[in-house]
């Protein structure tokens, strides 16, 4: 059985939703996020699982894994039917994985440097001119995701893949942070976030 530790919307959806598409047995951990007791991810025994105390935390027998791309595509490999990853082509996979690293380099980078300096980092550390290097950063990528995308359907290849649970999540989160996104990508999370496994990950990650 898989153990997924998480919060809401952050990077753990990404894992949650891949097990949906999976259609993996799971157990979801709901963890408090910055929180030292029982259950928040400060506590000793979250932290003996990720040193970094964050989300999200993925466990599966001896295995643990602590970043979000990593999980999408072990869930992938553990369901190879539902080709969520190029498993048998290796230029595909390539060309799979470079996407992949772009998302979590160039576009969700500056999403996230928003969000430290909205409201994850301590007032003190916070530098609200950093807004217009995201902005200036965040248009430059969406300039290369034009070029990639360039009209298809779907992030890499003529299929859904975990490229696109990566990429539709991050651009959620722009769209959260009331960013001036493309309104093509707000249709592309709107169409992805309409998939069944998608509302039940979400469903998932709000149930108390």
């Amino acid at each position: 059985m898989i153990s997924l530790y998480g919060s809401g919307q952050a990077r753990s959806f990404r894992a949650l939703w891949a097990l949906e598409e999976a259609e993996l047995d799971y157990q979801y951990h709901h963890v408090k996020i910055g929180q030292p007791d029982e259950g928040g991810t400060r506590h000793p025994s979250y932290l003996s699982l990720n040193a970094q105390g964050k989300v999200p935390t993925l466990v599966h027998g001896d295995l643990v894994l602590t970043e979000s791309a990593a999980m999408v595509n072990y869930i992938a490999s553990l369901a190879p039917e539902k080709q969520l990853a190029p498993l048998d082509d290796n230029a595909m996979r390539a060309k799979y994985d470079e996407f992949c690293f772009f998302v979590l380099s160039d576009l969700e980078q500056p999403l996230w440097t928003a969000g430290k300096h909205r409201f994850v980092l301590p007032e003190k550390y916070r530098v609200e001119a950093i807004f217009n290097t995201v902005l200036w950063e965040l248009k430059r990528s969406f300039n290369a995701l034009d070029h990639h995308m360039d009209g298809q359907e779907y992030a890499v290849g003529n299929r859904f893949t975990c490229a696109d649970i990566l990429l539709a999540q991050t651009i959620n989160w722009a769209v959260r942070f009331e960013l001036d996104i493309p309104q093509k990508y707000r249709g592309y999370r709107d169409r992805l976030y309409a998939r069944p496994a998608c509302i039940k990950a979400a469903a998932a990650a709000t149930a108390k």
